[in-house]
């Protein structure tokens, strides 16, 4: 890959997901305030934002293809973000309890140089196993839980939550791996 990637996050589980395939890149972190982008469409949203992290170091850059990505996981029809506290992150997992859920990464491709973008969505369904309150408690204890969407890390103790998923597991991650590849061959030649 001749040109230079970009990842427009901070998050070290992206960082770890890009260095796994192999590729070469730097990171300069977003400055977007995640909380000001808002459609009521979850799945508009998350590449609302995803587009705006990578929109934004672009124009910093002025050269390279910029990633940017947002994870959320939704039940029920809710969003269910970063915990703000441990009791946040309670009520999440136990909402997640024995329960299918949908995680959602929106994902964009910026070219700081052409302006060409892209975005796009990827869904993976994620099943829980029935889990008692102590599981629940002790795991927030960990403090794993804060700064994840949903509450959980399934690369973490969380995958012992986890009964069944549907979809791509690296989408869980933080990043769908597979698409994202197939997606930067487009801007890559």
């Amino acid at each position: 890959m001749s040109r230079e990637l970009i990842l427009a996050s901070a998050s070290p589980r992206r960082r770890r997901l890009l260095k796994q395939i192999g590729l070469k890149f730097r990171v300069i972190p977003s400055d977007v305030n995640e909380d000001q982008v808002f459609h009521h469409d979850p799945l508009e949203n998350v590449q609302a934002i995803a587009l705006s992290k990578a929109r934004n170091v672009a124009a910093r850059v002025k050269r390279g293809i910029v990633i940017g990505a947002d994870t959320q996981v939704l039940a029920d029809g809710d969003v269910l973000g970063k915990p703000d506290a441990p009791e946040d992150a309670v009520l999440m997992l136990s909402k997640l309890n024995g329960r299918t859920h949908r995680v959602v990464t929106g994902t964009a491709l910026v070219d700081a140089e052409t302006g060409l973008e892209e975005t796009w969505v990827e869904t993976t369904l994620v099943t829980f196993r029935e889990l008692s309150e102590d599981e629940i408690r002790s795991y927030v204890g960990t403090g794993e839980p804060m700064g994840k969407a949903g509450a959980y890390g399934i690369q973490g103790r969380a995958a012992a939550f986890v009964e069944r998923i549907e979809g791509c597991y690296f989408n869980v991650v933080g990043l769908p791996l597979a698409k994202l590849v197939q997606k930067l061959r487009k801007f890559l030649v």
